[in-house]
């Protein structure tokens, strides 16, 4: 029981650290996606586009690692296999959506999404972002 107990928490731990992870690799994508320092935009100049991009990546990824957790049927390795490369597939499915609707839409949606006004295209660009992580995690289940 003990030992079933250090195995958990070993397991969460490595889940955690891979899951914190490509939250990061997140964050480095948006800030790839949109022009300036996305540091900067959120934390010192308040953009609340830029914010709301973030936090649907950040929950896309999320339940990405959430779902292919879940469905690791006990199997650590497998388990652990399929949180890096749904992760990694995810971070790319996201990455493609942004640009397509980029394509799609009138102007620059990376400026858009930084401007310091609300502007609705930044929701869009945020659902767009959590629509294809939910599009990842179903083809993991």
């Amino acid at each position: 029981m003990l030992e079933d107990l250090l195995s958990g928490a070993w397991q969460s731990v490595v889940f955690g650290a891979v899951g914190v992870g490509l939250m990061a690799a997140g964050f480095l994508l948006v800030d790839l996606l949109t022009p300036g320092k996305l540091r900067e935009l959120i934390w010192i100049r308040r953009n609340a586009n830029a914010g709301l991009l973030l936090a649907a990546n950040q929950l896309g990824v999320a339940a990405i690692v959430f779902t292919a957790i879940l469905t690791s049927y006990h199997d650590f390795a497998k388990g652990l296999a399929s949180t890096v490369l749904f992760g990694l597939i995810g971070l790319a499915i996201m990455a493609l959506a942004f640009f397509v609707l980029d394509l799609l839409t009138p102007g620059k949606l990376g400026e858009v999404v930084c401007s310091d006004e609300p502007h609705p295209a930044a929701r869009v660009s945020a659902a767009t972002h959590f629509g294809a992580a939910l599009i990842v995690c179903a083809c993991i289940a």
